[in-house]
């Protein structure tokens, strides 16, 4: 896993996972493992670019000790990291200097600032996770089997036509019930969290094949050109053409 700060690079570009985007003065992310990223120049002019780059193993800490209540935000944000979390712009203020003070400190007293860090993270707020949950082979835990087994069908059937009252029967539970209860536990609503799924397919298939932009869409479920490019646009913040040339076309690293 990496915690990655980023410091005076306005208009450097992101890359987590299949989002795309420029940063401000000052960045942070905590990437899980096997989740690509980089950090590119692209627009940025600023001849004092700072970077640390914190790795550590996803094992740091033991999967048992990590199910101790009093670990429960670091699990959280550990289970998130798989899609890349980007931390509030008053979190970076007060974390930084933290984080460039770390290789002053050996031993057991920086693994223990190490700790403190990641649990003052885990509780900071305003934080948004960057990359579909589909784009990654991870497996997700939302704490429910039931909502397991929605992602799972979704996750099966993105290609189709799928319904509220399809999926809510795959839960066992009246619509209006699964509605709320899927808002509740992942944040999204069903259209919001299968359109997810299907950018997140979509993002991949545009980076690792060469078939069109049509062909892809209909192959994932989009079945009007113009709803899915408005859809893309909106999420992604380009088109999908626009993603696949700029995924592709990047080198230079910060």
């Amino acid at each position: 896993m990496e915690l990655n700060l980023v410091l005076n690079a306005p208009g450097a570009e992101r890359i987590v996972g299949d989002h795309i985007g420029e940063i401000n003065d000052m960045d942070l992310v905590l990437v899980g493992s096997n989740l690509s990223h980089g950090w590119f120049t692209h627009k940025c002019r600023s001849a004092e670019i700072k970077e640390v780059t914190i790795q550590f193993h996803k094992d740091l800490l033991d999967e048992k000790l990590l199910k101790r209540n009093q670990l429960s935000f670091i699990r959280n944000m550990f289970e998130q990291s798989k899609r890349g979390v980007l931390f509030s712009g008053d979190t970076i203020s007060k974390i930084a200097p933290r984080l460039l003070n770390l290789s002053n400190k050996n031993g057991f007293h920086s693994m223990l600032e190490l700790l403190s860090i990641l649990h003052d993270l885990s509780v900071s707020k305003d934080n948004r996770m960057l990359s579909d949950s589909t784009f990654t082979n991870e497996d997700f835990n939302y704490n429910s089997r039931r909502i397991e087994k929605v992602f799972e069908y979704m996750n099966n059937n993105f290609d189709k036509l799928l319904t509220l009252s399809d999926v809510a029967k795959i839960a066992n539970m009246p619509e209006a019930s699964f509605s709320r209860f899927i808002k509740k536990r992942t944040g999204y609503t069903f259209v919001d969290s299968l359109s997810e799924i299907r950018l997140g397919h979509i993002s991949r298939m545009l980076i690792d094949t060469t078939q069109s932009v049509a062909e892809i869409a209909y192959k994932c479920g989009f079945n009007n050109m113009a709803n899915f490019n408005r859809t893309f646009k909106t999420k992604k913040g380009c088109t999908p053409k626009e993603f696949r040339e700029n995924y592709g076309g990047k080198r230079v690293f910060i």
